[in-house]
C-alpha cells in the first residue's frame, strides 16, 4: 500500500470514527445519564460493554438494546450516581474492555507459543 493510499484509508477511518457513536436526545443536564447509539454493532459488543460498564462503582445503571434486528445499531443507556458523567463512564468502559481483550489475546498467544497443550481429534 502506497503512502497516499494509507493516508486516504486513515482519513476514511477517522470519518467513520466520528459517526460511530452518537449521543441521543434525553440526557440529563448534569450529564449523569445519557443514551448513545453505536452503529454497525450488535449483541457481541453490547453485552460485553454493558458488563464492563456495570463493574464501574460510579455507574448506577447500564443497559443496551438492539432497536430492530435488521438494523446494525446498538442503543446504550448509562446512568451514574453523579460522581462522573455518562460520557466518562462510556470512555472508561471502552478503555477497560479494550484492555481486557488485549490481556486475553496476549495470554492466549503466550499459551499457544509455549505449546503446552494437546490436540484432541
Amino acid at each position: 500500500m502506497s503512502e497516499v493510499e494509507r493516508e486516504e484509508s486513515m482519513d476514511i477511518d477517522e470519518e467513520q470514527d466520528l459517526t460511530k457513536i452518537k449521543l441521543l436526545p434525553g440526557s440529563t443536564k448534569d450529564g449523569s445519564a445519557a443514551s448513545f447509539q453505536i452503529s454497525d454493532e450488535d449483541h457481541t459488543l453490547g453485552n460485553a460493554l454493558r458488563y464492563i460498564i456495570m463493574k464501574n462503582p460510579d455507574v448506577e445503571f447500564c443497559g443496551y438494546s438492539i432497536p430492530h434486528p435488521s438494523e446494525a445499531k446498538l442503543n446504550l443507556r448509562i446512568q451514574t450516581y453523579g460522581e462522573s458523567t455518562a460520557i466518562e463512564a462510556l470512555h472508561k468502559g471502552l478503555a477497560d474492555l479494550s484492555d481486557l481483550c488485549t490481556h486475553v489475546e496476549e495470554t492466549f498467544a503466550g499459551a499457544v507459543s509455549e505449546g503446552n497443550y494437546s490436540n484432541e481429534a
